[in-house]
């Protein structure tokens, strides 16, 4: 199975596997700063949560409504979806697990906070990771470092999604840090540059990826297509 991987920019992805659609995290144009592509204009037939942060779910109810995609995440947040009037949830929680039409999906731990637009609670906030023809790709989610990634890295990662912009998530030193934990063949940078806050000289860290792990780093223009 070929899985074409697509960054619209912040940490928003489009996941194509064979034909089934997955977007994580939906804040499109319009929304995000550093998007290019209208929620309008994307495709889901499933929809992955990481947590509740308007930056994450700004476009996650429209798009689920008008596309009719199942949103899987951790229990509050598909409550909160539910409430808003899209019923084709998927709840889970942490350490969980579920094979869905496009492959197996683990809900991992992510060091973070989570609350829901309107203020209310968000549950924890979590990673996935997506098992799908025989490949294993890890989302971390807005995150810092943790030495529970080496765990998580057991199952052995073709692709690691890691954010590295500070302030918010970890940085670019702790981003490296977890290469060591997670040991991903490829690692995708996200949450960086969408704001002055989360500024970071990516092409420096990429090679730094290259001089200091053994991953290959790809860094994504905005809508551009990684295929593993």
């Amino acid at each position: 199975m070929a899985i074409s991987i697509t960054w619209h920019g912040h940490a928003t992805f489009s996941l194509d596997f064979d034909g089934k659609k997955v977007v994580v995290d939906p804040f499109f144009a319009g929304n995000n700063p550093a998007a290019k592509t209208s929620a309008a204009d994307v495709a889901a037939d499933f929809i992955l949560q990481t947590h509740g942060h308007a930056d994450h779910i700004a476009d996650t109810v429209g798009l689920a409504q008008r596309t009719g995609a199942q949103v899987i995440g951790m229990v509050e947040v598909t409550t909160w979806i539910s409430n808003q009037g899209h019923e084709n949830v998927h709840p889970m929680n942490m350490g969980g697990g579920w094979n869905f039409d496009f492959g197996r999906v683990k809900m991992t731990p992510a060091l973070h906070s989570s609350g829901l637009p309107d203020g209310s609670y968000g549950g924890d906030p979590a990673g996935f990771v997506v098992t799908a023809g025989g490949k294993n790709i890890y989302i971390a989610g807005d995150t810092a470092l943790f030495s529970d990634m080496a765990l998580i890295g057991r199952v052995g990662l073709d692709v690691a999604i890691l954010p590295i912009g500070d302030n918010f998530t970890m940085g670019p030193d702790d981003a490296l840090l977890a290469l060591d934990y997670l040991k991903p063949k490829v690692v995708i940078p996200c949450h960086f540059n969408t704001w002055p806050l989360i500024a970071a000289d990516v092409e420096a860290w990429a090679k730094r990826v290259v001089a200091e792990t053994e991953a290959k780093p790809v860094v994504l223009a905005v809508d551009e297509t990684y295929t593993v």
